[in-house]
């Protein structure tokens, strides 16, 4: 009998997060405490650029987008939200959408397995995804529930169940 296996990924689905910026900009323009602050969320490439006229306003504006993110379906460990900073006459935060595994993280996952998980699973780490792979699928399923468990730093998603 061949093995079983599944791959450990962490991407954020593209579509839902513009979706989730597109509503927060919506709140934005409608919200009474949001007029006149210039307040506003955009891409700017593949991270998004968050502006208003004070600090304590753009902490808000990042609330709102965190909200929309979470409705959406995404986690707020996928966003890596920087510190406010004065940019001219208005503070900024840049925050950017994780997508992949890091290197050291996946190391720490594969531990994490070596250690704890039952002993005929066996993970390999190919780029920004680890493959975990045994005959038994209920290790396999029981690794997955050893991982959820954990707290790590990381969104991890459970994909290619085969």
């Amino acid at each position: 009998m061949a093995d079983s296996s599944f791959d450990i990924v962490s991407k954020v689905d593209k579509m839902e997060a513009d979706n989730a910026v597109n509503q927060a900009k919506k709140e934005l323009d409608q919200r009474y405490d949001f007029k006149g602050v210039g307040a506003s969320v955009e891409w700017s490439g593949d991270d998004l650029l968050l502006k208003a006229s004070s600090e304590e306003r753009v902490t808000a504006v990042l609330d709102v987008l965190q909200s929309k993110l979470i409705k959406r379906g995404i986690s707020l460990k996928s966003l890596d939200a920087g510190k406010p900073f004065p940019s001219g006459k208005e503070f900024r935060i840049e925050a950017k959408l994780k997508n992949g595994i890091e290197q050291d993280v996946a190391k720490k996952i594969s531990k994490i397995i070596r250690d704890e998980a039952p002993k005929s699973i066996k993970s390999q780490i190919q780029g920004d995804e680890l493959r975990v792979s045994s005959k038994s699928r209920d290790d396999l399923q029981s690794t997955i529930a050893l991982l959820k468990g954990k707290d790590l730093d990381v969104d991890l998603q459970f994909v290619n169940f085969r």
